[in-house]
């Protein structure tokens, strides 16, 4: 963990640009672009966010942070932080990362989800790697880093679409790259899901596709199940409207959590024995498959006791 103090914030619209460092300009922890911290923004809240500033800086981190309407906290919290407080952070962690073989690199960043990307591009530009950034919102008025893009000295590789202009043609952006180019996107479900179906429709494969969310809609329910923490020795009762956190919380056993939308794998826990019911977006079909994992926030179990190594 670490304590740094807020050195700027820019307000852009709806979304709040943060720069982050620590009070006596110390280095921060290295990162690679698609990394994301942990804000802990009070005892209870803990919030992932993407870095969106150049990994080659290593005196501050930058955060873009959208306010949502329909927020459960953590970006309301964000936004009502100012100038000079001071905030937990966890070290960098890198869901997201670049492939090193790319031939090739399509960024495409929909909304706030063109945070990660920005890191990306500056990544690939200083290791003079082929990329094209394609950047898409409702409006110009609502991209809050156009100013950022077109100023960049990669501003070349940057294409803008917005929806009351032209919308992104993603045949076009698709087949206009390279042979072996990797697809990355980050954005609205919406957004995602087409890049992903056009991507496979044109013959790229599973590994060629990278995606990261910021929110997913998770169904926790299901029927009732038996878990037993091995190692702390608590065996709880999750109930049809609970989920596992919830049940190993009422016992006494806290389980750090995050996105609490199995997004961001903070409560990945391994399995000894049962077969979960896996309900996250971040393990892969293949992980999920082994069944020696599961994420705690919102899979449940399909098995009627699991055992998990906790």
């Amino acid at each position: 963990m670490l304590t740094l103090q807020i050195v700027r914030r820019e307000l852009r619209g709806e979304v709040v640009l943060l720069t982050l460092a620590h009070a006596e300009g110390i280095a921060l922890p290295a990162f690679t672009a698609g990394a994301h911290i942990d804000l802990h923004l009070n005892n209870d809240l803990v919030r992932p966010y993407s870095l969106c500033s150049d990994p080659q800086q290593r005196f501050h981190y930058q955060l873009g942070v959208l306010k949502d309407r329909q927020s459960q906290g953590g970006s309301l919290a964000v936004h009502a932080l100012r100038e000079g407080d001071e905030v937990r952070v966890s070290e960098p962690r890198n869901l997201f990362a670049l492939d090193g073989q790319a031939k090739h690199s399509l960024l495409i960043g929909g909304g706030i989800g063109i945070t990660p990307m920005l890191a990306m591009a500056a990544e690939l530009r200083a290791a003079g790697r082929s990329f094209s950034l394609h950047y898409c919102t409702k409006s110009r008025a609502e991209a809050a880093f156009v100013a950022h893009l077109e100023a960049a000295d990669y501003a070349p590789q940057v294409h803008l679409h917005f929806s009351d202009e032209q919308r992104i043609n993603l045949d076009a952006v698709l087949c206009d790259v390279p042979q072996g180019t990797h697809v990355y996107v980050c954005g609205p479900a919406r957004l995602m899901d087409a890049v992903s179906e056009r991507a496979a429709a044109h013959g790229y494969t599973a590994e060629q596709i990278h995606q990261e969310c910021f929110s997913a809609e998770v169904a926790t329910d299901g029927q009732p199940f038996e878990v037993v923490a091995a190692a702390s020795g608590i065996t709880v009762q999750v109930a049809a409207n609970q989920t596992i956190v919830e049940a190993l919380a009422l016992a006494g056993l806290k389980v750090c959590v995050s996105c609490k939308q199995g997004i961001c794998g903070s409560c990945l826990t391994d399995v000894l024995e049962g077969e979960p019911d896996h309900r996250d977006h971040y393990l892969t079909d293949d992980e999920k498959a082994d069944g020696d994992q599961i994420l705690l926030c919102c899979s449940r179990a399909k098995s009627a006791r699991l055992i998990i190594d906790l």
